[in-house]
């Protein structure tokens, strides 16, 4: 009870005020998402080079392979490594590339850069930071690991607030593994239950420099502004920098959003100038091949068919680009376009839940039953948690009613047995279109704490290849396969009878899960 009034303080956060959308969408096809790259760097690719997964154990083979086959870099971001038998093996694998990396002849490019979150991984006495100092010590010269501490816990809220509490307060949320110019996009941690029996989202993007060289920038941005791990287990902040919770507040998020906003800002300038080079490139070549009535040498390089927009969202530091777009993808869905959206913790924004309540495209919500919620079964107040969840869905689903938009918004339970679920993001199918042109994979869960306490990234992928559609289509299929639709029997049920503590707790606390 004593842990729940700690957090008084930041009970009653101000509303934010979003500014009004770049633009609305142009009208057709792939073509209309264009106006994201306003925002942020748009990167053109070919369909080819992505891969969707759908395992958590095809996504730990893909970890492991990747990181053996590393020759440059190794950059991976995650809220925590677990500290088990598969994550021990992970960090096996880091230590024999790297060994094998100083036996090479020539230097020794291979560098490694891990960030996780400070409180999450200094949790318990065998964390994520044990599991790691052994490969400072080792390797001292080619591995970063950077533990980002929210500015926003400190003072007397920081000493009081007991370890796992303290969490709720931000966290360093960003999921992406990359492994030279590979990047995996996931909301998966580094953890065995996510190796294991975890669902979650996961896409491959091959061969794809820019896209790489991007989040390595990105990741090393938020490293400078994160406490460092030394070779003795302790953590200093580089030399210069504002220190997140013993210097100034503001001093520290104007410096993290400059760093950031700089890698966003000059990827979006590289993008734009390369966009105009091939433009023109291209232009040149079809008017020479126009003259010689050749066709292309198949040396040229195919146009793109995907693009891939980074999206980012930093509200300690003042950055809401993701807020900003996944808004207006909301407001601006037509009428008869089905938009499905999935989240392992179902606890929307206010202003995400208007605009579904309030649009006109349907829509499908997967979310998690109980039972496959992540803290079921967990000890202490914790395990309230799920019943606070069946208790949020149930207002959101009698707001439906009483609209009468049952039929327009539905909600979709995700039960598995033995497993849980952790997937997020959404699928855009344009009206009359069966196959999805845009889905959002990353961190995000579309709820207060993404939008407002922690650091996320998710991309949006838009393409035109009817393949790589087909296979985002198929991801989908296969997550709401294992769902039903809720209905009002649902409440019903005997395991979802919510606590008369837990229904008046709620409504104070919902901004801190």
């Amino acid at each position: 009870r004593s842990s729940w009034l700690l957090l008084a303080p930041l009970l009653t956060p101000p509303i934010p005020v979003i500014a009004a959308p770049p633009c609305s969408l142009c009208p057709e096809g792939a073509h209309r998402f264009q106006w994201i790259r306003n925002l942020v760097p748009e990167f053109g690719i070919s369909s080819s080079h992505v891969k969707v997964l759908s395992s958590p154990a095809e996504f730990y083979e893909l970890l492991k392979v990747q990181i053996k086959s590393a020759k440059q870099r190794v950059v991976m971001a995650s809220l925590y490594l677990g500290t088990g038998l598969l994550e021990q093996e992970l960090v096996d694998c880091l230590e024999e590339t790297l060994e094998r990396s100083l036996q090479a002849e020539g230097s020794h490019n291979l560098r490694v850069s891990i960030l996780l979150d400070y409180t999450r991984g200094s949790r318990g006495k065998k964390n994520s930071r044990t599991m790691l100092v052994p490969l400072l010590q080792r390797f001292p010269e080619q591995v970063r690991v950077s533990l980002f501490h929210t500015p926003n816990l400190r003072g007397l809220l920081r000493l009081l607030i007991p370890e796992r509490f303290n969490e709720t307060i931000g966290l360093q949320h960003i999921k992406v593994y990359l492994f030279d110019d590979n990047v995996i996009l996931s909301g998966a941690n580094l953890s065995d239950l996510y190796f294991t029996n975890r669902q979650d989202r996961y896409v491959l993007l091959q061969d794809s420099p820019e896209i790489a060289d991007f989040f390595t920038e990105l990741v090393d941005a938020i490293g400078d502004v994160s406490l460092q791990l030394q070779r003795d287990d302790t953590v200093q902040m580089m030399e210069g920098m504002e220190h997140p919770y013993q210097g100034d507040k503001v001093a520290y998020c104007e410096t993290a959003n400059r760093r950031v906003m700089e890698v966003i800002n000059s990827a979006r300038m590289r993008q734009e100038l390369l966009h105009a080079k091939t433009f023109h490139s291209s232009q040149q070549d079809s008017n020479l091949l126009s003259r010689q009535g050749s066709q292309a040498p198949g040396e040229l390089k195919p146009e793109p068919d995907t693009w891939i927009y980074p999206l980012i969202q930093m509200k300690p530091f003042g950055i809401q680009i993701d807020e900003l777009v996944t808004e207006t993808l909301l407001t601006e869905a037509e009428r008869d376009a089905r938009i499905y959206l999935t989240t392992g913790y179902f606890n929307l924004t206010q202003a995400y839940m208007d605009l579904i309540l309030g649009t006109r495209a349907e829509y499908r919500i997967l979310l998690a039953s109980p039972e496959v919620n992540g803290f079921f079964g967990a000890k202490g107040v914790a395990g309230a948690i799920p019943a606070a969840y069946v208790y949020i869905e149930h207002q959101f689903y009698s707001e439906v009613c009483c609209l009468h938009q049952e039929e327009r918004v539905q909600l979709h339970e995700y039960s598995r047995a033995g497993w849980t679920f952790h997937a997020k993001g959404l699928w855009l199918y344009l009206a009359g279109s069966d196959l999805p042109c845009l889905t959002l994979i990353g961190s995000p869960n579309f709820g207060y704490r993404s939008v407002h306490r922690d650091l996320e990234a998710q991309v949006a992928i838009v393409t035109e290849n009817k393949a790589l559609q087909q296979q985002l289509h198929q991801e989908q299929e296969q997550l709401y396969l294992c769902s039903s639709i809720v209905s009002s029997s649902t409440f019903e049920q005997p395991n979802r009878y919510v606590k008369l503590w837990v229904k008046l707790v709620t409504p104070l606390i919902k901004n801190f899960f």
